[in-house]
């Protein structure tokens, strides 16, 4: 029998991933910040974002246990290792990738690999890593989950790429454990942008994904 993986509890309760996909990780911190404050407990740094390795463990000595911190767009096996030894809480790929699938299970960190098709969804799913990632989801629209959890019931499903407050509330409905969220929620905070207007677009999303608006636990 297949050993499934779990989520972190912060993800997991939350229902609502970060992506932080920025030029300079020196950009991250005061962005992290501001949404931490306003309840984001998961985020997803990204590896085309320089420096990310050497900014996590710094994020997670700061933010401490309430904040889950994963780290995005691996695909290699040594990114596993290196994103491990950061102090990554999960993984996040674009692609199904056997390999860094192995590497993955072999490393005991929880994975949410990319997938676009059934075929690819479900040959993720079945070797037991945490959930699935639908990427690019605005391609695809809320009724997609509804589809697979036809064949797939037990299948837990994370949209990635196009959500907007709207959708996320449709993905969420329909199914999703979580949504994963970036431009439309980030605006231009990380070029410089304002960060009071982040900080009331972030609870209006905590809201949508957790029915709470703060920190506390749904």
């Amino acid at each position: 029998m297949t050993t499934r993986q779990t989520l972190p509890e912060n993800t997991s309760e939350s229902r609502l991933v970060v992506v932080l996909r920025g030029q300079r990780a020196e950009d991250l911190p005061p962005v992290i910040a501001t949404m931490a404050e306003a309840g984001v407990r998961s985020f997803e740094l990204t590896l085309t974002t320089p420096d990310v390795f050497a900014l996590l463990p710094t994020l997670i000595t700061e933010h401490g246990p309430t904040v889950d911190f994963g780290v995005g767009t691996i695909t290699t096996p040594e990114q596993v290792n290196e994103a491990v030894a950061a102090g990554a809480k999960y993984l996040v790929t674009p692609v199904t990738d056997p390999a860094v699938i192995d590497r993955a299970l072999d490393r005991s960190v929880p994975l949410i690999p990319g997938g676009f098709t059934p075929s690819e969804l479900f040959s993720s799913w079945s070797r037991g890593v945490a959930a699935v990632k639908v990427f690019p989801a605005g391609r695809l629209g809320a009724g997609y989950v509804k589809d697979l959890r036809g064949p797939f019931p037990d299948m837990v499903v994370v949209p990635s790429g196009g959500v907007d407050l709207d959708s996320a509330r449709e993905w969420l409905a329909a199914g999703a454990a979580a949504v994963s969220v970036g431009g439309p929620l980030l605006g231009d905070a990380l070029k410089g942008g304002d960060l009071g207007e982040l900080a009331e677009r972030t609870r209006a999303f905590v809201e949508v994904c957790t029915g709470t608006g703060s920190r506390s636990r749904c």
